[in-house]
């Protein structure tokens, strides 16, 4: 709706809100195939977490892995429940462009959907490649692994809320589709259109393609461009 004001308001473009919806998700199908081809590599430390929102006023989860250095998210999934099924489908993608043999640690919290995932893709993949868990729990550092890998924990956590800053304005979703095309597009500005400060004010991928685009707009077509 704010954003139908504004294009109406400012831009003179009559469009309903609706509109717009239907706007954001067709350009979510688009740029969900642009996130997964242009992610590119993963760092040997990924940090996994779950975050909740609302659909249809019943709670439900986005699932979010993010690269240690590059930070990249490098998988999304929402999902009604946090259970084992949604935590794996997450993990999988987030090594699906992993290098051979790669030795990738996942950092996440206590919930235990995370450890049945790893088992199960370590069953799938060679030893060589088997992945490392390690576990942050709580607020404060009481063993060795929650205080050399808190960062890692602390960094997703921040994902997190900006995905919540983003959508807040939303009050909710009336439907998965709507929850999944603003958490696509999310990922597309997170990875490829916002300056990061850790990252020197540089985007967690490049595109060569968006170098000579000035204006948000403009970038936003070109990718959409290059998705279809």
């Amino acid at each position: 709706r704010k954003t139908a004001f504004i294009l109406r308001s400012v831009f003179n473009i009559p469009v309903s809100y609706q509109t717009v919806l239907n706007y954001a998700e067709a350009a979510a199908y688009y740029c969900h195939r642009f996130n997964i081809d242009n992610k590119g590599f993963i760092d040997n430390v990924v940090a996994a977490d779950e975050t909740y929102i609302k659909i249809m006023g019943k709670h439900a989860y986005v699932f979010f892995c993010i690269s240690s250095i590059n930070h990249r998210i490098i998988a999304y999934h929402v999902a009604f429940n946090r259970d084992t099924q949604p935590a794996t489908a997450a993990m999988l993608e987030a090594i699906r462009t992993a290098l051979l043999y790669q030795k990738v640690t996942f950092i996440t919290d206590g919930n235990p959907a995370y450890d049945a995932a790893s088992l199960f893709i370590n069953s799938l993949l060679p030893e060589k490649a088997a992945l490392d868990h390690v576990k942050v729990i709580g607020l404060q550092n009481l063993d060795k692994e929650s205080e050399q890998f808190r960062a890692f924990k602390q960094l997703i956590e921040r994902l997190n809320r900006t995905y919540k800053h983003n959508i807040r304005s939303a009050h909710g979703f009336n439907s998965l589709n709507g929850a999944i095309a603003i958490t696509t597009l999310f990922v597309t500005h997170y990875n490829f259109l916002r300056p990061h400060m850790a990252l020197h004010y540089k985007t967690p991928v490049h595109i060569p393609a968006l170098d000579n685009i000035s204006t948000i707009q403009g970038k936003w077509v070109k990718i959409l461009s290059m998705a279809a």
